[in-house]
């Protein structure tokens, strides 16, 4: 179960709040190997090591259009209606983050704009193994085609009859995705980074994944290809209250420690029945879940907090900076004014961190282990640059000119002088 501190010490929170370690240094050496070779020698690299890692490889690594189309017949309408459903809102609340900047006049002749461009081609990684994660494809999948990125690759690893699950396969049909490859773990990584014969080169690198992947995308980093943020276990902090129900509370922390056994959840608490309360219903709701192995090994990483005072509790949650928070409280509005470290905000009893993961519209692709300080989860802006743009006339340099003149001067840099003065002294003599 859950580590319970009572009363902790201000100055032991930082060690209470670290997030499980693993030494990952044969990781990242073993992975080190895979993304080099594929780099070398391409699709030959690419099957070799994932028939060694254990995925089936049957013909070419591209997702026919027939399959695709195929996936759609092996899902219940049920799950199809609901997938469509949360598109609808998901496409909803990511539209609104496409509105364009107009420019802006800063003084008289002096005209200055950004404009939103998207990134030409992006990777998208999906996990397809215990848990095949085919809402991410929805989360990456929309806000990635509302930018406008011209091309979209996906990957993700196929199973023991080297198919990818159809839910996978369906949402990327819906979304709009044509180009999806049966290839997982760090060696789909090493063709998004560096491209293939089969599987085209990005240039940015989104998804979720094991420690594998996760050291993957840190790697191809190190080497110039850009990753959405660094990722690690999945965690949830509840803030619960005596106007919390003990029931809600116990299962949204299963709801995140059935993710694996390395995620953690966090309860705090100004009332120390709250967390008996929760003991208990925890106890009582993790024998009926099909992963209880995985979550009792996550709740060992576990921690629950009796704290005495709100204020205790604020500093905290921002202190943890969790990718996940529920404010399970009666002045949750209030509270989460104060909140400014968090991936994703949950507010009230009715308000599930499921909710945000599936079909709420928010994304579910946050910063964990601590990232959320500073760091936001995906967005339409993860898949964009901003370019500046600015526009000075006559009458602009004119005025602005002397400042900028004094500047570079100052800073010892006279060609920046220079190429203010020549035009100022062009126009001048022009009038």
């Amino acid at each position: 179960m859950m580590q319970f501190f009572k009363y902790p010490d201000r100055n032991l929170w930082p060690e209470l709040l670290q997030r499980p370690v693993m030494d990952s240094s044969k990781i990242e050496e073993e992975v080190e190997i895979i993304l080099l070779d594929i780099k070398k020698d391409g699709d030959a690299a690419l099957s070799r090591h994932a028939r060694r890692l254990g995925e089936e490889i049957h013909g070419n690594f591209l997702v026919s259009g027939s399959e695709l189309k195929a996936a759609s017949k092996l899902l219940d309408e049920p799950l199809k209606n609901s997938i469509q459903h949360a598109i609808r809102n998901i496409k909803r609340f990511h539209k609104l983050q496409m509105k364009a900047e107009s420019p802006v006049e800063i003084e008289t002749g002096v005209t200055c704009w950004r404009k939103s461009v998207p990134i030409e081609c992006v990777g998208l990684y999906i996990p397809g193994g215990t848990a095949p994660l085919f809402s991410t494809v929805l989360m990456l999948g929309i806000p990635a085609l509302l930018a406008g990125c011209r091309e979209i690759i996906l990957c993700s690893p196929p199973s023991k009859n080297g198919t990818i699950h159809p839910a996978i396969l369906y949402a990327a049909q819906k979304v709009g995705i044509k180009k999806v490859f049966k290839v997982g773990g760090p060696m789909a990584i090493a063709a998004m980074a560096f491209g293939t014969e089969s599987i085209p080169k990005t240039l940015k690198i989104f998804g979720p994944g094991n420690q594998y992947v996760t050291t993957a995308k840190q790697l191809v980093q190190r080497a110039g290809v850009a990753i959405d943020m660094p990722a690690g276990p999945s965690e949830l902090l509840v803030w619960a209250d005596e106007s919390s129900v003990s029931a809600y509370v116990a299962a949204d922390l299963l709801s995140q420690a059935e993710h694996g056994p390395d995620s953690q959840v966090i309860l705090v608490t100004t009332h120390s029945a709250t967390i008996e309360n929760v003991f208990l219903e925890l106890e009582n709701q993790i024998k009926k879940l099909p992963r209880k192995d995985i979550a009792w090994k996550a709740l060992k990483n576990s921690k629950a907090f009796l704290v005495r005072k709100p204020e205790d509790a604020i500093d905290l949650i921002n202190s943890y900076a969790p990718e996940h928070l529920i404010l399970s409280c009666l002045n949750y509005e209030s509270v989460a004014n104060k909140i400014v470290n968090a991936g994703s905000v949950f507010l009230g009893n009715y308000t599930p961190e499921s909710a945000g993961d599936y079909a709420s519209g928010t994304n579910h692709t946050l910063p964990t282990h601590g990232y959320a300080k500073t760091l936001s989860g995906i967005s339409c802006e993860s898949f964009v640059k901003k370019i500046t743009f600015q526009h000075i006339s006559k009458e602009g340099i004119a005025s602005l000119g002397n400042t900028i003149e004094i500047m570079a001067e100052a800073e010892g840099l006279t060609g920046h002088k220079n190429a203010v003065t020549i035009r100022r002294i062009n126009h001048a003599e022009k009038i």
